[in-house]
Protein backbone atom coordinates (compact mmCIF):
# COMPACT_ATOMS: atom_id res chain seq x y z
CA UNK A 1 0.00 0.00 0.00
CA UNK A 2 1.17 3.30 -0.65
CA UNK A 3 -1.39 5.29 1.58
CA UNK A 4 0.03 6.85 4.98
CA UNK A 5 -1.78 6.59 7.75
CA UNK A 6 -1.55 8.00 11.22
CA UNK A 7 -2.74 6.24 14.46
CA UNK A 8 -3.42 8.06 16.87
CA UNK A 9 -4.19 6.85 21.34
CA UNK A 10 -4.87 8.32 24.38
CA UNK A 11 -1.83 7.94 26.54
CA UNK A 12 -3.08 6.12 29.25
CA UNK A 13 -0.12 4.30 30.48
CA UNK A 14 -0.50 5.23 33.87
CA UNK A 15 -0.45 2.53 36.86
CA UNK A 16 -3.41 4.95 38.21
CA UNK A 17 -6.72 4.23 37.25
CA UNK A 18 -7.52 7.86 38.47
CA UNK A 19 -5.00 9.24 36.25
CA UNK A 20 -5.75 7.58 33.30
CA UNK A 21 -9.71 8.86 33.57
CA UNK A 22 -8.26 12.16 34.22
CA UNK A 23 -6.26 12.24 30.67
CA UNK A 24 -9.41 11.10 28.73
CA UNK A 25 -11.39 13.84 30.42
CA UNK A 26 -8.69 15.70 29.13
CA UNK A 27 -8.33 14.80 25.88
CA UNK A 28 -12.93 14.94 25.76
CA UNK A 29 -12.79 19.00 26.51
CA UNK A 30 -9.63 20.03 24.63
CA UNK A 31 -10.15 17.89 21.79
CA UNK A 32 -13.31 16.31 21.32
CA UNK A 33 -15.17 19.71 22.56
CA UNK A 34 -13.18 22.69 21.37
CA UNK A 35 -10.96 21.28 18.96
CA UNK A 36 -7.34 22.28 20.61
CA UNK A 37 -5.87 18.94 21.19
CA UNK A 38 -5.05 16.51 23.89
CA UNK A 39 -2.37 14.27 24.76
CA UNK A 40 -1.38 11.77 22.36
CA UNK A 41 0.62 9.25 21.35
CA UNK A 42 1.01 8.76 17.73
CA UNK A 43 2.42 5.99 14.90
CA UNK A 44 2.67 6.06 11.08
CA UNK A 45 1.59 3.09 9.01
CA UNK A 46 3.27 2.53 5.79
CA UNK A 47 3.58 -0.79 3.47
CA UNK A 48 2.04 -3.38 5.89
CA UNK A 49 0.62 -3.86 9.08
CA UNK A 50 2.94 -2.48 10.64
CA UNK A 51 2.92 0.95 12.36
CA UNK A 52 5.76 3.26 13.39
CA UNK A 53 6.67 5.46 16.35
CA UNK A 54 9.27 6.48 18.49
CA UNK A 55 9.91 6.52 23.03
CA UNK A 56 12.89 6.37 25.30
CA UNK A 57 14.77 3.47 25.90
CA UNK A 58 18.66 4.05 28.11
CA UNK A 59 20.94 2.51 25.02
CA UNK A 60 19.79 1.95 21.40
CA UNK A 61 17.29 3.14 19.07
CA UNK A 62 13.80 4.78 20.02
CA UNK A 63 12.52 3.96 16.81
CA UNK A 64 10.17 0.78 16.83
CA UNK A 65 6.85 -0.73 15.74
CA UNK A 66 4.19 -2.67 16.57
CA UNK A 67 1.09 -3.90 14.97
CA UNK A 68 -1.53 -1.55 13.52
CA UNK A 69 -3.50 -0.10 16.54
CA UNK A 70 -2.30 -2.75 19.04
CA UNK A 71 0.10 -1.01 21.07
CA UNK A 72 -0.74 -2.03 24.61
CA UNK A 73 0.74 0.73 26.88
CA UNK A 74 -2.21 3.15 24.97
CA UNK A 75 -6.11 3.65 24.40
CA UNK A 76 -6.11 3.35 20.35
CA UNK A 77 -8.43 6.61 19.34
CA UNK A 78 -8.82 6.94 15.80
CA UNK A 79 -6.91 6.46 12.51
CA UNK A 80 -6.13 9.60 10.03
CA UNK A 81 -5.67 9.12 6.61
CA UNK A 82 -2.65 11.55 5.73
CA UNK A 83 -1.92 10.84 1.69
CA UNK A 84 0.17 8.74 -0.14
CA UNK A 85 3.72 8.41 -0.62
CA UNK A 86 5.85 8.13 -3.76
CA UNK A 87 8.61 6.12 -2.47
CA UNK A 88 8.59 2.32 -2.44
CA UNK A 89 9.27 -0.13 0.06
CA UNK A 90 12.98 0.04 -0.25
CA UNK A 91 12.78 3.67 0.08
CA UNK A 92 10.61 3.53 3.29
CA UNK A 93 13.19 0.79 4.55
CA UNK A 94 16.15 3.13 3.93
CA UNK A 95 14.18 6.19 5.58
CA UNK A 96 13.59 3.96 8.85
CA UNK A 97 16.98 2.77 9.05
CA UNK A 98 18.41 6.16 9.04
CA UNK A 99 15.82 7.63 11.10
CA UNK A 100 16.42 4.91 13.92
CA UNK A 101 20.19 6.07 13.88
CA UNK A 102 19.08 9.90 14.30
CA UNK A 103 16.52 9.11 17.27
CA UNK A 104 18.10 7.73 19.59
CA UNK A 105 16.16 6.05 22.64
CA UNK A 106 17.91 8.57 25.24
CA UNK A 107 17.38 11.56 23.03
CA UNK A 108 13.61 11.45 24.02
CA UNK A 109 12.21 14.63 25.43
CA UNK A 110 8.19 15.04 26.43
CA UNK A 111 8.04 18.84 24.93
CA UNK A 112 10.85 18.89 21.96
CA UNK A 113 11.44 15.37 20.64
CA UNK A 114 8.39 12.78 21.46
CA UNK A 115 6.72 10.28 19.74
CA UNK A 116 4.59 13.00 17.48
CA UNK A 117 7.74 14.92 16.46
CA UNK A 118 9.17 11.80 14.81
CA UNK A 119 5.83 11.28 12.86
CA UNK A 120 6.10 14.66 11.65
CA UNK A 121 9.58 14.14 10.33
CA UNK A 122 8.79 10.57 9.14
CA UNK A 123 5.70 11.84 7.12
CA UNK A 124 8.11 14.96 5.75
CA UNK A 125 10.21 12.22 4.58
CA UNK A 126 7.05 10.44 2.98
CA UNK A 127 6.26 12.94 1.33
CA UNK A 128 2.90 13.52 2.84
CA UNK A 129 1.32 16.24 4.90
CA UNK A 130 2.33 16.49 8.90
CA UNK A 131 0.51 15.95 11.65
CA UNK A 132 -2.82 17.88 12.34
CA UNK A 133 -1.62 20.32 14.81
CA UNK A 134 -4.13 19.27 17.48
CA UNK A 135 -2.24 15.62 18.01
CA UNK A 136 0.64 17.33 19.66
CA UNK A 137 -0.55 21.01 20.93
CA UNK A 138 0.10 20.43 24.26
CA UNK A 139 3.75 19.92 23.86
CA UNK A 140 3.86 22.55 21.23
CA UNK A 141 2.20 25.22 23.57
CA UNK A 142 5.14 27.45 22.82
CA UNK A 143 4.16 27.70 19.46
CA UNK A 144 1.83 30.58 18.84
CA UNK A 145 2.33 31.69 15.59
CA UNK A 146 -1.48 30.79 14.15
CA UNK A 147 -4.51 32.48 15.97
CA UNK A 148 -7.21 30.12 17.23
CA UNK A 149 -10.14 30.04 15.40
CA UNK A 150 -13.66 32.08 16.03
CA UNK A 151 -15.52 29.29 16.38
CA UNK A 152 -12.97 27.40 19.01
CA UNK A 153 -12.43 30.88 20.97
CA UNK A 154 -16.39 30.86 21.26
CA UNK A 155 -16.39 27.30 22.40
CA UNK A 156 -13.78 28.02 25.02
CA UNK A 157 -15.70 30.99 26.60
CA UNK A 158 -19.21 28.73 27.23
CA UNK A 159 -16.95 26.22 28.37
CA UNK A 160 -14.37 28.47 30.69
CA UNK A 161 -15.11 27.18 33.93
CA UNK A 162 -14.32 23.25 33.06
CA UNK A 163 -11.59 24.06 30.55
CA UNK A 164 -9.54 26.21 32.91
CA UNK A 165 -9.95 23.43 35.67
CA UNK A 166 -8.79 20.57 33.13
CA UNK A 167 -6.31 22.55 32.06
CA UNK A 168 -4.43 22.58 35.37
CA UNK A 169 -4.66 18.87 35.88
CA UNK A 170 -3.16 18.66 32.20
CA UNK A 171 -0.64 20.97 33.07
CA UNK A 172 0.30 19.64 36.07
CA UNK A 173 0.11 16.13 34.24
CA UNK A 174 2.72 17.39 31.53
CA UNK A 175 5.29 19.21 33.99
CA UNK A 176 4.99 15.93 36.41
CA UNK A 177 6.47 13.96 32.98
CA UNK A 178 8.80 16.49 31.87
CA UNK A 179 10.39 16.55 35.17
CA UNK A 180 10.64 13.05 35.32
CA UNK A 181 12.30 12.95 31.91
CA UNK A 182 14.70 15.88 33.36
CA UNK A 183 15.21 14.09 36.03
CA UNK A 184 16.83 10.76 34.07
CA UNK A 185 20.79 11.69 33.38
CA UNK A 186 19.75 10.25 30.00
CA UNK A 187 17.50 12.94 29.31
CA UNK A 188 18.80 16.30 27.49
CA UNK A 189 18.51 20.49 28.97
CA UNK A 190 17.05 19.82 32.56
CA UNK A 191 14.71 23.22 32.45
CA UNK A 192 14.28 24.62 36.60
CA UNK A 193 11.51 26.78 35.29
CA UNK A 194 9.01 24.55 34.03
CA UNK A 195 7.09 23.83 37.43
CA UNK A 196 7.27 27.62 38.22
CA UNK A 197 3.54 29.62 38.73
CA UNK A 198 5.10 31.75 35.37
CA UNK A 199 5.62 29.16 33.52
CA UNK A 200 2.06 27.17 34.43
CA UNK A 201 0.28 31.09 33.05
CA UNK A 202 2.25 30.98 30.07
CA UNK A 203 2.01 27.60 28.85
CA UNK A 204 -2.06 27.37 29.30
CA UNK A 205 -2.22 30.76 27.38
CA UNK A 206 -0.25 29.06 24.43
CA UNK A 207 -2.37 26.38 24.62
CA UNK A 208 -5.31 28.80 23.95
CA UNK A 209 -3.15 30.73 21.47
CA UNK A 210 -1.84 28.13 19.03
CA UNK A 211 -3.99 27.27 16.22
CA UNK A 212 -4.24 24.42 13.59
CA UNK A 213 -0.50 24.61 12.37
CA UNK A 214 1.00 21.16 11.86
CA UNK A 215 3.25 20.16 14.49
CA UNK A 216 6.37 20.83 13.92
CA UNK A 217 9.01 18.37 13.73
CA UNK A 218 12.12 0.35 21.32
CA UNK A 219 14.29 -1.62 20.42
CA UNK A 220 17.79 -1.48 18.61
CA UNK A 221 17.60 -2.15 14.56
CA UNK A 222 18.58 -5.36 13.76
CA UNK A 223 20.44 -6.28 9.75
CA UNK A 224 19.14 -3.73 7.36
CA UNK A 225 16.59 -4.96 4.96
CA UNK A 226 15.17 -3.94 1.45
CA UNK A 227 12.44 -6.67 1.53
CA UNK A 228 9.17 -4.66 2.93
CA UNK A 229 10.10 -6.53 6.63
CA UNK A 230 11.93 -3.91 8.89
CA UNK A 231 13.63 -5.57 11.70
CA UNK A 232 12.53 -3.28 15.11
CA UNK A 233 10.04 -4.52 17.26
CA UNK A 234 8.51 -2.42 20.30
CA UNK A 235 9.67 -4.06 24.01
CA UNK A 236 6.68 -3.76 25.89
CA UNK A 237 8.83 -3.38 29.28
CA UNK A 238 9.98 0.23 27.99
CA UNK A 239 9.76 2.94 30.04
CA UNK A 240 5.81 4.68 30.23
CA UNK A 241 6.39 8.09 30.26
CA UNK A 242 6.13 8.78 26.27
CA UNK A 243 4.04 11.24 24.72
Amino acid sequence: MKEVVLHVYDVTNSDSEKTNNTILQINRIFKDRIGLGGIFHSAVQVYGEEEWSFGFCETGSGVFSCPVGKNPMYTYRERIVLGETECGIADVNRILRELSHKWPGHSYDLLSRNCNHFCDVLCERLGVPKLPGWVNRFANAGDTAVVVAENTAVKFRQAKTEIVNASRVAYRFMAGLAAKNQASPESPGNNQNRGSPTFQGAWFKNIISAGAKPSSSGSTPSQDTDDGSPPWRQNSTEQSTRL
